[in-house]
C-alpha cells in the first residue's frame, strides 16, 4: 500500500507542481505594451463559420467598426452548410464570402479555402476569429503595433461574453485559468503562450505556406508544434479581449471537452517523437509544449487528487483506529497536495470572478468531471473528426437558475 501511496502521489505531484509553477508566475505578468506603428500593415481577416447562422453576422457587423484603415484590411468568411438567407445577409456587408462544399467539414480546410482566395494577393497578417467572436474596435491597431515591434504571432485574451449560467461560467473560467497557466504564464518565464483557435495573427507568408500542413480538427495545437519547430515565439496580449460565447448545455461541453482531449493526446502522439531532436537542439519550449499535453485533462486531475485525498485519509483514519495511532499521518502529504491543487487553480481566475455564481457554479464540477473521464473512452476517430459546437443558443434554451 506504501508503495502504491507514493508512486500514486508522485506522477500526481508532478502534474500540479507544472499547473502551480506557472499559475504563480502568472501574478508576476505585465501585458506588453508596443510603441505607435510606424507603418499600417495590410490583414486578411478570415472568420471560418459552420452552421453558425444565429451569430455570423452580428460579429463581421461588429468587426467592421475597427479602428483601422478599412482600405488596410479584408474580411472573409467561409461559409460551411449556413442557410441561404445567412449567405445573402453577409453579400450585403463589405466582405468576402467564401462558400465551402465539403464532404468532411474541417476549420483547417476553411483556413485553406481562404488562403486560396487571397492567393494573388498582398497581405502582411492573417487574423483568425470565430464566427461567436466579438473583439474590441482597436483590435486591429493594437496587432499591427506588436507587430511592427517584431513580434510574429500573437494570440489575443479570449474571455466568455456570456456568464449568465453555471456551465458557461465554468467554461469562462477554464479558458481565464488557460490564459494564465498556458499564456501569462509562460510568456513571464521566456516561454510562447499556448494558440486557443482564435484571436490569433500570423505573419501572412508564414501562415500561407503551414495551413497547408494542417489535417486535424485540432489545428491550432498543429499550428504550434509548427511554430515551436520554426522557434517563432507567440506573443500573449491581454490588453486584447476577443469575447467568446461559452457553452451552455452540460452535452455540448462534454463534446467540446471530447474534442480537446482528442486533439490532445492525438498531437502528442504525433509530436512525441520528435522530443529527442528538440532535446538535443535545446529547444526548450517545444519540451515543454510535450510535458504539457502529458498532463491529464484538468478535471480529471482534480477529481484524481481530491479522490484520492479522501481514500487515503480514510485508509489512514482505519490503520490508525487499529495499530499505533500515528498511521493517519499518511493523509497529511495528500491534504498539502489538494491545497497546491486548488492554488493553482485559483490563482490565475480573475478577482471580478470570484462571486456568488461561482460558488452555484462549482457545485457542477462533479457531473463534468464524470462526462470527462466517461469521454476517454470514445476517443476514438475524435481527432480527425470535426465536432461542432453551437452558438447562439436562444434564451429558452439557457439553463434555469433554481433558488
Amino acid at each position: 500500500m506504501n508503495i502504491v501511496d507514493w508512486i500514486l502521489f508522485t506522477l500526481l505531484a508532478l502534474c500540479v507542481c507544472y499547473l502551480l509553477l506557472y499559475a504563480i508566475a502568472s501574478k508576476f505578468y505585465r501585458a506588453p505594451r508596443f510603441p505607435e506603428a510606424r507603418t499600417f500593415r495590410r490583414f486578411a481577416v478570415f472568420f471560418p463559420a459552420y452552421k453558425e447562422d444565429r451569430v455570423i453576422a452580428t460579429s463581421v457587423r461588429s468587426f467592421l467598426e475597427q479602428d483601422y484603415p478599412r482600405e488596410m484590411f479584408d474580411i472573409i468568411v467561409i461559409s460551411d452548410q449556413m442557410q441561404p438567407a445567412t449567405n445573402e445577409e453577409l453579400r450585403s456587408l463589405p466582405i468576402r464570402l467564401l462558400i465551402a462544399d465539403y464532404q468532411d467539414s474541417s476549420k483547417a480546410k476553411a483556413l485553406t479555402m481562404a488562403v486560396d482566395s487571397i492567393s494573388r494577393e498582398h497581405y502582411d497578417i492573417i487574423a483568425i476569429l470565430d464566427a461567436d467572436n466579438l473583439t474590441s474596435p482597436d483590435f486591429l491597431a493594437e496587432v499591427n503595433r506588436a507587430f511592427d515591434s517584431g513580434v510574429r504571432c500573437i494570440q489575443a485574451h479570449r474571455t466568455g461574453k456570456n456568464m449568465d449560467t453555471s456551465i458557461s461560467m465554468l467554461d469562462g473560467i477554464s479558458e481565464e485559468i488557460n490564459n494564465g497557466i498556458f499564456r501569462s504564464g509562460h510568456n513571464v518565464l521566456g516561454l510562447s503562450a499556448a494558440l486557443s483557435g482564435s484571436g490569433m495573427a500570423f505573419e501572412a507568408d508564414w501562415f500561407r505556406t503551414n495551413v497547408r500542413l494542417l489535417e486535424t480538427a485540432g489545428e491550432d495545437k498543429e499550428l504550434e508544434v509548427l511554430l515551436l519547430q520554426q522557434r517563432i515565439h507567440t506573443t500573449y496580449l491581454p490588453q486584447i479581449p476577443i469575447y467568446d460565447e461559452k457553452t451552455q448545455k452540460e452535452e455540448a461541453i462534454g463534446n467540446q471537452r471530447k474534442r480537446w482531449i482528442a486533439a490532445q493526446f492525438g498531437i502528442l502522439r504525433s509530436s512525441f517523437v520528435h522530443l529527442p531532436r528538440a532535446i538535443a537542439q535545446g529547444n526548450i519550449d517545444y519540451c515543454d509544449k510535450i510535458v504539457q499535453w502529458m498532463l491529464p485533462p484538468r478535471l480529471i486531475q482534480l477529481a484524481s487528487v481530491f479522490g484520492l485525498t479522501l481514500v487515503f485519509t480514510i485508509i489512514g483514519a482505519c490503520l490508525s483506529f487499529q495499530g499505533t495511532g500515528h498511521e493517519w499521518t499518511i493523509a497529511i502529504k495528500w491534504w498539502i497536495l489538494s491545497a497546491a491543487q486548488i492554488a493553482a487553480m485559483t490563482l490565475p481566475i480573475p478577482g471580478h470572478l470570484f462571486n456568488k455564481q461561482l460558488g452555484k457554479a462549482l457545485m457542477r464540477i462533479p457531473i463534468l468531471a464524470f462526462t470527462t473521464i466517461g469521454n476517454l473512452f470514445k476517443l476514438k476517430g475524435a481527432y480527425k473528426k470535426f465536432i461542432h459546437t453551437e452558438h447562439g443558443e436562444e434564451e429558452g434554451e439557457k439553463e434555469k437558475h433554481h433558488h
